[in-house]
């Protein structure tokens, strides 16, 4: 029995890989550290730029609770921040990838160490690991499906993503407590070197090395810088765009022209068709001053504004500036009756399945004078995919309050 148990994963010589240590491994863990708290932060950020507090139609998180507390208004300015926040959420998730795989690889033997519980306090820290790994891998795993557009888990990935994210981070929170001054010490007092045999993560009889544990740290980071290369252009400009291979909204544009850049869900995906949006399309604008409604030619009419400014995906995607014209729904405001003060507005679209087919701004993005009701970009008309006859423009917003397809506006509702 003794000679099995030598060859399972419980015992201590069946890990022999020369690479692992707790150096290495609080490398990692520092790493990720850093990485994962500004995730949450820039989740939370995500979480305030839907404006839950404002309607049900743009929170798709029931029964949240205290976890759902509300943050503050979300700014119009500047106007490229959610584009900014988002695409650090999702650009830092993507490249923390060989990161986090590395540092489960190196403290995989303690998976395995048996007895599975020395004592009380022993069993609640196994739980809290249980809780992190579980987190870690789901938060991952569901993230990269969702922006890859493959997301195959039952359920709607947002309470999903948003009640998994509060499990995780507090089991990282606890483990942080209780491995972070372990790890500074260790750094601190010896690098990446260290005497193996104080070390509880390394094998008691390593391996012939085939490689240093600075070069095996060197591998991670060229994984991350990898992943950066091939997937960050796919949120800002520059020329990583023309490098972001590794994302289904990436270098390329759907077409070219004035309309020719990047579209998420199409007219036919959601269910619009010509009819509904054709010669018979109007607007609906309500308010005190009772029900307005406006053909395409009216509002081209109107006196029109313009402003440049991008589409921002929850998923990470961006556009470039953009610049619209329309009529701001301010302008819009005054006509329903709100001439001085506008308060908010609930945007409904022709849209006729998925989620999104209305949504609420708020008082200070309806008072932005870059907020629009555009009919136009790029200098022609908008293509049927880009919202034809009339969208939403507004500025920080995320783009699926970017409402297509509108068919009533209804301010004062919320």
């Amino acid at each position: 029995m003794a000679a099995v148990l030598e060859r399972t994963p419980s015992a201590p010589g069946f890990w022999r890989s020369p690479v692992r240590g707790v150096r290495f491994t609080a490398v990692l863990g520092l790493v990720l550290l850093a990485g994962i708290t500004l995730l949450f932060v820039t989740g939370l950020l995500s979480y305030a730029a839907y404006n839950p507090d404002l309607a049900r139609v743009n929170d798709k998180t029931p029964d949240k609770g205290l976890l759902g507390f509300y943050l503050f208004p979300w700014p119009t300015r500047p106007h490229w921040l959610y584009r900014l926040t988002q695409g650090l959420h999702v650009t830092v998730g993507i490249v923390l990838v060989p990161v986090l795989l590395a540092k489960l690889w190196s403290v995989v033997p303690k998976l395995f160490a048996l007895p599975p519980a020395r004592s009380v306090g022993h069993a609640l820290e196994r739980v809290s690991l249980l809780l992190l790994v579980g987190g870690a891998l789901f938060e991952f795993v569901t993230g990269l499906l969702d922006i890859q557009l493959e997301y195959l888990f039952p359920g709607s990935f947002y309470p999903l993503h948003f009640y998994g994210a509060w499990v995780f981070f507090a089991a990282f929170l606890a483990h942080a407590a209780l491995r972070v001054p372990t790890a500074v010490r260790v750094l601190r007092e010896g690098g990446l070197r260290g005497n193996p045999a104080d070390d509880p993560l390394a094998s008691p009889a390593p391996a012939e090395p085939t490689l240093s544990r600075r070069g095996a740290l060197a591998m991670v980071g060229a994984g991350s810088l990898v992943l950066f290369v091939t997937s960050a252009g796919r949120s800002f400009d520059g020329p990583l765009r023309e490098l972001a291979a590794l994302t289904p909204h990436g270098a390329a544009d759907p077409g070219t022209g004035p309309n020719g850049f990047q579209i998420n869900k199409t007219a036919a995906s959601v269910g619009v068709t010509p009819a509904d949006t054709g010669e018979g399309w109007w607007l609906t604008v309500s308010g005190p001053a009772g029900d307005l409604r406006f053909t395409r030619a009216q509002l081209l009419a109107m006196d029109l504004s313009s402003a440049a400014l991008p589409i921002a995906c929850v998923e990470g995607w961006s556009t470039s500036d953009q610049w619209w014209r329309g009529v701001r729904l301010r302008d819009l405001a005054a006509l329903a009756g709100y001439p001085h003060s506008p308060p908010g507005v609930l945007v409904e679209s022709a849209q006729r399945r998925g989620a999104f087919r209305r949504a609420a701004l708020r008082d200070n993005q309806v008072r932005d004078p870059r907020s629009l009701l555009a009919l136009q970009v790029n200098g022609e008309d908008l293509s049927p995919d880009h919202g034809y006859p009339a969208r939403v423009i507004v500025p920080a917003a995320p783009g699926v309050l970017n409402t297509k397809w509108v068919t009533r506006l209804t301010f004062g509702a919320l």
